[in-house]
């Protein structure tokens, strides 16, 4: 590449949405120095999660905004296999430099497009699975995206294992990069509070995620009623998020007679205010990577109460927050009740996730980690093509 020419690079998502990985992928591709990187945002699909309207647009409107090119393939299902025509053109014709896929879908056709259009380096990024359960995903995952990529991204050291011992990936194959966020501005407490009729005075306990089923937010709800069979004055419990498990956890919430105590949010574009409005922040995950939630709950100094799974000890340490095992509501309850009433072991808590994730999980620490390993496997790539091309000529 000649000095002075911008490294090309193409950032490959399922779908635009207010997800984990979706949201890194968007940081990838806007955070990157625009005089080193010419940027492409390539989404498979224009499929929008129902009450997520908003939070996709403004989404692209900062892709737009940072002068990043966006491709749109429009996918109408996984069997559309001509739509991927479009990407394939442009990785061919531009002479893209980096292809980097984000989740498992994209992962897989970002291997097969990239061979096929000679990309020089292939990046895959894992956000976390249950690493069970899928032979056929394990297989693919060893076989053709380990080998066929220049590096496959796990976000904690937790999931880097799994790929290892679980999947049989290489270890030379594993690149571990841990996620990181922007710092969100200061919310205001009383404006949720009042929106929901919330007291000063009541403790609030909040997480905020897709309504995934590995998510788990029927844990938390089951918690909320064992906490208000323990009489604990004026209780509230806010979940921030949409997806398809909505109407399951209604149900449930009605079933339990929990409708004055716990209150579904849908997906809030003011952030900032509703963490703000919280005492306690909890994640009920079954598995879990490098929640951006978790860095968020960190970042606004709420103590964490977490499962012990995955990616989240290493973000939830004992002197930020509690871990406690999976489904176990009543453990749950007790680690709330156990806060609820020592305002200074939240306090300390707060700060010290604070200053974690200011230290570790920060947004710019994030992108100079990519742009060095982006530059790195240039570099290798680069040197195994001189390598093959004398190869070639001597014999």
């Amino acid at each position: 590449m000649d000095a002075g020419e911008r490294i090309k690079v193409v950032v490959l998502v399922h779908v635009v949405a207010p997800g984990g990985a979706e949201k890194m992928a968007v940081e990838s591709v806007v955070g990157l120095d625009d005089e080193r990187f010419a940027r492409v945002l390539c989404a498979g699909r224009e499929h929008i999660f129902a009450g997520t309207e908003e939070a996709t647009r403004e989404m692209l409107r900062r892709v737009q905004e940072a002068g990043v090119e966006v491709l749109s393939l429009r996918r109408k299902s996984r069997f559309a296999i001509w739509s991927w025509l479009p990407l394939l053109r442009l990785l061919r014709r531009e002479r893209i430099d980096i292809l980097h896929s984000h989740l498992f879908g994209s992962n897989l056709w970002g291997c097969l497009l990239g061979r096929l259009a000679g990309v020089p380096v292939i990046v895959c990024h894992e956000h976390m699975w249950s690493y069970g359960g899928s032979r056929f995903r394990t297989l693919v995952d060893r076989w053709l995206i380990a080998r066929w990529s220049n590096a496959f991204i796990a976000v904690s050291e937790a999931g880097r294992r799994s790929m290892i011992e679980l999947e049989g990936i290489r270890q030379q194959d594993v690149v571990l990069l841990r996620n990181g966020i922007r710092p969100l501005p200061a919310g205001d407490p009383k404006k949720v509070r009042d929106e929901l009729g919330i007291g000063a005075d009541q403790p609030v306990v909040l997480t905020i995620g897709m309504l995934r089923p590995e998510k788990a937010h029927e844990v938390l709800i089951e918690a909320a009623a064992e906490l208000v069979k323990q009489s604990v004055a004026g209780l509230r419990v806010l979940i921030a998020g949409e997806g398809q498990e909505r109407a399951k956890l209604e149900a449930l919430i009605a079933e339990l007679g929990l409708a004055q105590v716990v209150t579904m949010l849908g997906n809030r574009t003011d952030i900032p205010d509703v963490l703000a409005a919280a005492d306690i922040a909890v994640c009920c995950s079954d598995f879990e990577g490098g929640p951006l939630s978790v860095m968020e709950y960190m970042g606004a100094e709420l103590p964490v109460i977490a499962t012990e799974v995955g990616g989240l000890p290493e973000l939830v340490r004992s002197e930020s927050g509690v871990l406690i095992p999976p489904r176990d509501p009543s453990r749950l309850a007790e680690e709330i009740a156990g806060l609820l009433t020592d305002v200074e072991r939240r306090r300390r808590m707060g700060k010290a996730g604070k200053e974690l994730r200011d230290q570790e999980y920060g947004i710019d620490v994030y992108i100079r980690r990519l742009e060095a390993l982006y530059e790195q496997l240039l570099e290798a790539a680069g040197s195994r093509r001189s390598r093959l091309r004398r190869s070639s000529v001597s014999n």
